[in-house]
């Protein structure tokens, strides 16, 4: 039923600017009497982080950016949900319009810029959810014009972790100026130094909450070889594989749309992010889990997801384009995969076609 409603709402929506259609959708959310999600296959479960979740199919960060709607999205039948991202002070973010679909190639292109109402507003919201179960992360990042920019990263960790169930340290956003930089090693190494500990003293009231990484599709390997060397040393619990891309790929055909500033995300970003995944589940070496993100639009990229490098997917853009019905199919197409390897594991499946995929020629 959900999923009728979506075919007919999502052509209206689309006469909407982005931003409005996205308004939209999160207060129909809020108010909307969902049912429960129907019961997920049991092997679809996965274990990742101490945590146990019903199915490996997480929504982005991005869509409910304040934490307004994150049970209403669980309901929805994602075994997962990211808020954010979140900043310790409120936020306006880059002037409109800053959103922009790109109709032909199933993608978008953002320049937000962490918009977010800031953490006062959002704490209490998941505070009053906390007793409801099911998997809430929590995406952070550090303010525009702040002058410590990790001291903002320990404040978030420090007030978020009692009440999300992980953190992730945003630094890859490539919309606040001056974020990326902090992906290099010397700066990470520091930020990760104090990240970790503050989420071992937090831990000792609050209990553990792990605290992931999320890196840039846009690395050199280089570059990646010294995050997952920074990140195993710090003994970090997981990193998600990747944001958006600020590259444009030459098959783009709304070429025009393409000149817009901002992170580019959706079907086109498929290649790119699935290839940094397998280069970092090889450096990794099982040291922790990965979550894969970018281009997931089918159960078919789901799974190449998966045996890429992936313990955990998550999509957003492809919603856009695809409506809710893209959750269940994922599940469904996973599930089939399984049936038709009887006794086989979604574990089983994690990483088999990684070193395969770092052999093949680099993404154009």
């Amino acid at each position: 039923m959900i999923g009728f409603f979506d075919r007919l709402a999502r052509p209206l929506l689309r006469a909407f600017q982005p931003e409005d259609a996205h308004s939209i959708v999160i207060k129909a959310l809020k108010f909307a009497p969902l049912p429960a999600a129907p019961r997920d296959d049991p092997r679809l479960a996965v274990r990742a982080f101490g945590l146990n979740f019903p199915n490996p199919v997480g929504l982005a960060p991005g869509f409910d950016k304040h934490a307004e709607a994150p049970d209403a999205l669980l309901r929805l039948g994602f075994g997962f949900v990211e808020i954010g991202t979140v900043t310790p002070l409120p936020q306006t973010g880059n002037p409109r319009p800053r959103v922009f679909r790109l109709e032909p190639d199933q993608a978008v292109i953002n320049r937000l810029g962490f918009n977010s109402v800031g953490l006062a507003a959002v704490l209490p919201r998941l505070a009053a959810r906390a007793g409801q179960g099911g998997i809430v992360g929590v995406n952070v990042g550090a303010n525009k014009d702040s002058a410590d920019r990790a001291t903002d990263y320990v404040r978030l960790i420090e007030q978020v972790a009692p009440v999300a169930s992980y953190v992730t340290i945003n630094i890859s956003s490539p919309n606040t100026p001056g974020l990326r930089e902090m992906q290099r090693a010397s700066v990470l190494d520091d930020l990760l130094g104090r990240i970790v500990e503050t989420r071992d003293r937090v831990a000792r009231n609050a209990g553990p909450t792990p605290v992931l990484l999320k890196i840039a599709p846009d690395l050199s390997l280089n570059d990646l070889d010294d995050i997952v060397g920074v990140a195993r040393a710090r003994r970090l619990d997981g990193m998600i594989v990747g944001n958006t891309t600020i590259s444009r790929p030459p098959r783009l055909r709304d070429q025009a749309t393409a000149q817009q500033a901002g992170g580019l995300s959706g079907l086109p970003l498929y290649p790119l992010a699935t290839r940094m995944l397998a280069e970092t589940y090889v450096r990794v070496e099982g040291a922790f889990p990965l979550i894969g993100v970018g281009g997931i639009d089918s159960g078919e990229a789901a799974l190449g997801k998966i045996r890429a490098g992936a313990d955990l997917l998550q999509l957003y853009s492809a919603l856009v384009f695809r409506g809710i019905d893209l959750v269940a199919d994922i599940k469904a197409s996973l599930s089939a995969a399984l049936d038709r390897s009887p006794g086989t594991k979604l574990a089983d499946l994690i990483g088999v076609d990684a070193a395969a995929v770092t052999a093949e020629n680099w993404p154009a």
